[in-house]
């Protein structure tokens, strides 16, 4: 394979194919994916396009990123389906045959006799083509293989658009790849995420401008919002790792007062796993009841692994009569206060706590809309609870967007605020 000029810094380019991604109909988080592993690798991206399903338009899209890139990512097109062109496409650009290879074909068959299909599907032959002198990249989560090949000193790698099994190849045989494209070292690249959740994208920019006034250090920050919070990317280049060590520690360090209120510990960015962290460390179980959120909170802890050893189980009391029948709320305290009101939150909470036997409880009740809202209580209005151990706390949040946005929000300032309680008993 190729290789960059010396003393340059390999640079990426990607090409996402799907027609579905230009319809909408599939939202393209592949390439944020990619974008932020070829970072962590010291490899920027440059240049990103999106093409369908089109042998002409993949072949000028992975054509342009060689013009730019030392490494072009390619993903989606590589199925067993007549839509899916990718490899021929670009083994057309390149001029290259594509050949069967026997040790795919038999490893395909494999594949299916051990999911129960006996008879192998001749339409998947097309995955075991290969093109002449590229290098296979084992798909150990699906069928389509990657492949790499070179365009003078630019490497091409073929990815399926499966997310699971791009991110598989990704971290497994093309590391491989790359380092036999790529022999020498690349500038290291020390990255570090603080996660928040419950403070406005703005409000955090402007805490923590204040608390970094004159600061000259070698890290860099990025403020990455989405409906559950904001993480700050911090990062460092060109530093050997103890150094890059010292200077993300002396920023976190610094960054603590404007951030520590908000921050949540989590290898992996999900509240959830801070939660049961935290329910762990406290020898406490918990129970959930939902109604808006219709069991995304419950969904969100049981997704974790480990949960169960903290989270017994909940109700989805959407009605209610299910209130008062599962959770033994009044049926004068919805009457009296409404079903979405402080009253009714803390009581589901309490509810779901008592007949399930824990000592930790959520309760959450609102108006998802886009429907329901009135003046008093308009689209958003959401009150939740949390009950641990004889303390309580009830909060009243109205969330702005659509339903999907007003349920992941109000169910990550609940489970949000069970954390703070569990943190800061005295709140």
């Amino acid at each position: 394979m190729g290789t960059p000029p010396v003393g340059s810094s390999p640079q990426a380019a990607i090409v996402t194919v799907g027609d579905e991604l230009l319809l909408g109909d599939t939202v393209d988080t592949n390439a944020a994916w990619l974008g932020r592993y070829l970072a962590g690798l010291g490899i920027p991206v440059a240049r990103r396009f999106t093409v369908g399903d089109v042998r002409e338009h993949i072949q000028v899209a992975v054509s342009a990123a060689t013009d730019v890139a030392d490494l072009v990512l390619v993903s989606g097109g590589l199925g067993p389906t007549p839509d899916d062109i990718t490899r021929e496409a670009v083994a057309g650009l390149l001029g290259l045959a594509t050949r069967e290879d026997p040790e795919l074909v038999e490893a395909l068959r494999a594949r299916f006799r051990a999911f129960g299909i006996g008879e192998f599907p001749e339409s998947n032959r097309a995955q075991a083509m290969v093109p002449d002198g590229a290098r296979v990249l084992d798909n150990p989560r699906g069928s389509a293989p990657g492949l790499a090949m070179t365009r003078g000193d630019t490497l091409i790698v073929l990815l399926p658009g499966v997310p699971r099994e791009l991110r598989s190849i990704m971290e497994g045989s093309f590391r491989a790849a790359l380092g036999d494209w790529l022999p020498r070292s690349l500038d290291p690249v020390g990255m570090r995420t603080l996660h928040t959740t419950g403070i406005a994208e703005s409000v955090l920019s402007e805490r923590v401008a204040n608390h970094l006034a004159g600061y000259t250090g070698p890290v860099t920050m990025a403020f990455l919002p989405d409906l559950r919070g904001v993480d700050i990317r911090l990062t460092v280049t060109g530093l050997p790792p103890e150094d890059a060590e010292r200077s993300l520690d002396e920023a976190e360090r610094l960054l603590s007062p404007a951030v520590d209120r908000w921050r949540f510990i989590s290898e992996g960015g999900d509240l959830g796993e801070a939660v049961i962290a935290e329910l762990e460390r406290l020898g406490l179980d918990l129970a959930v009841a939902e109604s808006c959120t219709g069991g995304l909170i419950q969904k969100r802890l049981t997704d974790l692994p480990g949960a169960s050893r903290v989270f017994m189980g909940g109700v989805v009391a959407y009605a209610d009569s299910v209130k008062a029948g599962l959770l033994g709320v009044p049926a004068d305290l919805v009457g009296t206060h409404g079903a979405v009101s402080q009253e009714v939150a803390l009581a589901m909470a309490r509810g779901v706590r008592d007949r399930l036997g824990t000592r930790a409880g959520i309760g959450i009740t609102g108006v998802a809309g886009p429907g329901g809202g009135s003046e008093e209580k308009p689209v958003g209005t959401v009150w939740y609870a949390a009950v641990a151990d004889g303390r309580h706390v009830v909060t009243m949040g109205l969330f702005p967007g659509d339903r999907e946005a007003v349920r992941e929000r109000a169910a990550q300032a609940a489970m949000a605020q069970l954390f703070r309680l569990l943190r800061s008993p005295e709140e």
